[in-house]
């Protein structure tokens, strides 16, 4: 009897564990032989108003679910004419109704959400002009290009340009 309910206590918080809404995924690839790794929580749509509801404008953002989401860089790179040090990073976005958005990258990177921001733990803060679109990306993604680090979400798209010196 108590391995009978051993069993259905391991079973149960398995399933628990294992069906979260927003599942833990990893973006990973190479720019100029630059590896990248971005780990976040990837939320859905699920019929919801994503932006300036569900994620205020204006408000800093974990840019994911759950966990902070994740940069590690193993060298040094550029973005936006900015040097970022290799090294793991908080990433976060500040969306905008209009206009360009911010997106930061912070010493934080072992936080849950937004919580535990602080400003002055950013290394690199670089506004971004985001493309909305017709096409509705149901899950979160992140995704490493030839020369950027992509993201989409809902009808929105941001693309990190990544360049190596």
């Amino acid at each position: 009897m108590k391995i009978t309910k051993l069993l259905f206590l391991f079973f149960f918080i398995s399933a628990i564990s294992f069906a979260q809404k927003s599942p833990k995924k990893q973006a990973e690839g190479q720019i100029q032989g630059v590896s990248i790794v971005i780990d976040y929580g990837s939320p859905s749509v699920k019929e919801r108003v994503i932006w300036g509801k569900l994620v205020k404008y204006n408000k800093v953002w974990r840019a994911g679910a759950n966990e902070n989401t994740t940069f590690s860089f193993d060298k040094d790179v550029t973005i936006a004419g900015n040097t970022l040090p290799a090294g793991k990073y908080g990433f976060f976005i500040i969306p905008s109704e209009k206009g360009d958005w911010t997106i930061i990258f912070n010493n934080k990177n072992d936080a849950w959400g937004h919580f535990s921001y602080k400003q002055k733990n950013d290394i690199l803060r670089v506004p971004i002009s985001p493309k909305h679109t017709n096409t509705n990306q149901e899950q979160l993604t992140y995704s490493v290009h030839e020369n950027s680090i992509n993201f989409a979400w809902e009808k929105v798209e941001i693309s990190i340009p990544i360049t190596i010196k």
